[in-house]
């Protein structure tokens, strides 16, 4: 073939070939983007003895925290992760869009609902625990994994105690969170999905290294506060209560027991 009609050729193909890609690969631009599809939904991150029951049946298990997700609130009831000292980093990622969680069946809310509702994205698992790696901090945007937050309550209370925990994670080797809002009582809402923005925030730590268990709890009041985390410490059983979910059942009895009755700051090295 005679080469002043192969270039055109060559151009036309090459042009028809990116026009269909985006049908076979999937689009990629700014308002959908696909930061995780890529990642399996194994929990390589949790030990399952630590697992909650959940209300909702809605349990997923994605690699860097596990959660069970409320339709009826449109949002996670908890997230559960493992902190080791090896997640422990100050790696800077540039913060992807939020996107919604195709691994809850009912899809998570859009992150729209938030937008001029006067609160925060609040993340349930934080991003900064999970900066040991881009798809473990990718993963942290996920609808699923965010809640409505006061904004100074977030930046505040909520922000120092989740630093608390970054720095028993290091001095006991590794703990395990649980953590969520209150979806129980009267709930004011948000966005066209009526997602709904918890009068109360839980977290719970527990430490099981060396086979000694010890475990701290806090159930703090979505809103602005100057007070120490300390003063909202509570046992487990109170949230549990509060919330309805059983927080340790695969846990032998006589250590869940222990676990959920205990309120002992001192332990912890508080105080």
């Amino acid at each position: 073939m005679n080469r002043k009609y192969i270039y055109p050729l060559v151009i036309i193909l090459v042009t028809v070939a990116l026009y269909y890609s985006d049908d076979f690969f999937g689009e990629n631009d700014a308002s959908t983007p696909k930061v995780l599809n890529t990642i399996e939904t194994n929990s390589k991150e949790f030990d399952d003895s630590f697992l909650p029951t959940s209300t909702t049946g809605a349990v997923v298990k994605h690699n860097f925290f596990t959660l069970s997700y409320s339709e009826e609130n449109e949002q996670a009831e908890w997230v559960a992760y493992e902190l080791k000292p090896a997640h422990l980093s100050k790696n800077e990622f540039e913060r992807p869009y939020f996107i919604e969680d195709n691994s809850v069946k009912t899809k998570s809310a859009d992150w729209r609902n938030y937008k001029n509702s006067g609160f925060n994205r609040g993340h349930l698992c934080p991003a900064a625990d999970r900066k040991f790696s881009v798809e473990a901090f990718n993963e942290t945007f996920l609808t699923s994994n965010i809640s409505p937050q006061d904004h100074d309550f977030n930046s505040g209370i909520w922000n120092r105690l989740e630093q608390k925990v970054r720095f028993w994670a290091e001095k006991y080797n590794g703990v395990y969170v649980v953590t969520g809002g209150v979806l129980k009582g009267n709930l004011k809402t948000i966005g066209e999905e009526n997602v709904s923005v918890p009068n109360e925030f839980y977290k719970i730590i527990v430490d099981a290294s060396d086979g000694n268990y010890k475990a701290v709890a806090f159930l703090i009041p979505n809103k602005p506060s100057s007070e120490p985390f300390y003063e909202y410490a509570v046992s487990i059983d109170e949230i549990e209560e509060k919330t309805g979910i059983d927080f340790f059942p695969n846990l032998p009895d006589s250590i869940e027991n222990s676990l959920e009755k205990m309120v002992n700051l001192q332990a912890w090295g508080s105080r």
